[in-house]
């Protein structure tokens, strides 16, 4: 019904900078939060940011002030501007979507994509 495609995963070295797109299709009326999460090996999924219709940003403290959150309502698409990437940064990103309002049903969903992987080399 709903599918979030990411893009822009790779391979940097340290310093270096990535943008991550997340393109949500389907069905879809309207998203209340886009956000990006990630995953390292052997360890949990933690929040990376994520941000509301409205713009209202919200950060992990570890990527305060490096990574940038922004979105563009009319494509449904969440982009994750990435600067000076550390060796700690390398993970698998997945693309989340929060209270999506769809136009088939009166319920709102939450959609998850299937991840880019993000390697950082020291």
């Amino acid at each position: 019904q709903v599918q979030l495609v990411e893009s822009g995963g790779g391979l940097v070295q340290a310093g270096g900078s990535l943008r991550l797109s997340c393109a949500a299709s389907g069905s879809i009326f309207s998203i209340n939060v886009m956000g990006w999460y990630r995953q390292a090996p052997g360890k949990q999924r933690e929040l990376v940011a994520t941000i509301t219709s409205g713009g209202s940003t919200n950060y992990a403290d570890s990527v305060k002030g490096r990574f940038t959150i922004s979105r563009d309502n009319a494509k449904n698409t969440v982009y994750l501007q990435m600067n000076s990437l550390k060796p700690e940064d390398t993970a698998v990103y997945y693309c989340n979507a929060y209270g999506v309002v769809v136009t088939t049903t009166p319920a709102t969903y939450d959609y998850w994509g299937k991840g880019t992987q993000v390697t950082v080399s020291s």
